[in-house]
């Protein structure tokens, strides 16, 4: 059974297994989980070092071109995986973070970087919450937090993802201009996530009619957690941030 690469400190809320997994997935699990998996630096305060984690040229890359990518995304708690995996195939440039702590998660993304032979995804195991301070300033260029867990009773609320210290390390490792893109169908979450963000100083919505968050971009594939909210008569919502320039 694969551990999380960081055992945090802190509490973490969510469930780390589900359901026993089928054999290819058990199967990816242990061939191709340790590929991939970024490990946090053992040095208290050491940076990760991203272009580190995708080194070389792919085999499908002509010599023409260029092996480094161009920038680098992150989703945080990316589900099943297919979200993730579709921006990883449209834009083979860039390098991709996934980072959840739900095992069977794990497992279905794996499914599908092995059916798409992805090479620019890595992803991390464990808390978000311990990966943010290890990535150096302004080093992402997109963040997305996709149909995270609304905690809908009050007393839960500390657990939600989108809280004021969180967003503070997402100003900081997101670069000038960079985008942070929230999608829920919970109202709730949404003013709350509207609340901290709209008090947020380095962050500004992009929405200019209601049009802009009610109805999905192109570039924005459908989640499986989306669809179940359309059939159960839930409307999503899709929201984008833009960091604003640093003074």
């Amino acid at each position: 059974m694969s551990k999380p690469s960081h055992i945090s400190e802190r509490q973490f809320y969510g469930r780390r297994h589900g359901r026993p997994l089928r054999a290819k997935l058990q199967s990816l699990v242990e061939t191709l989980l340790p590929k991939l998996r970024v490990d946090l630096p053992e040095k208290t305060g050491e940076r990760l070092n991203l272009t580190a984690l995708f080194p070389g040229q792919s085999a499908s890359e002509s010599q023409a071109e260029v092996s480094e990518k161009s920038e680098f995304w992150l989703e945080i708690g990316f589900g099943g995986g297919e979200h993730l995996a579709w921006q990883a195939a449209h834009n083979p440039k860039v390098g991709f973070l996934g980072a959840e702590y739900f095992f069977n998660g794990i497992a279905s993304l794996l499914r599908h970087i092995d059916d798409r032979r992805l090479e620019n995804l890595r992803i991390y195991d464990g808390d978000v919450r311990d990966l943010l301070p290890r990535l150096s300033d302004a080093s992402l260029a997109r963040v997305f937090i996709l149909f995270p867990d609304p905690w809908p009773k009050s007393r839960h609320n500390k657990r939600r993802l989108i809280q004021d210290d969180t967003l503070e390390e997402l100003a900081r490792v997101v670069k000038d201009g960079g985008e942070l893109r929230i999608a829920t169908d919970d109202p709730d979450y949404l003013r709350w996530s509207l609340e901290h963000l709209m008090r947020c100083r380095d962050f500004a919505w992009t929405a200019e009619s209601a049009a802009d968050w009610r109805s999905r971009p192109e570039d924005w594939t459908e989640t499986r957690y989306e669809r179940k909210a359309i059939e159960a008569g839930r409307t999503p919502a899709y929201l984008s941030f833009r960091r604003l320039d640093r003074p």
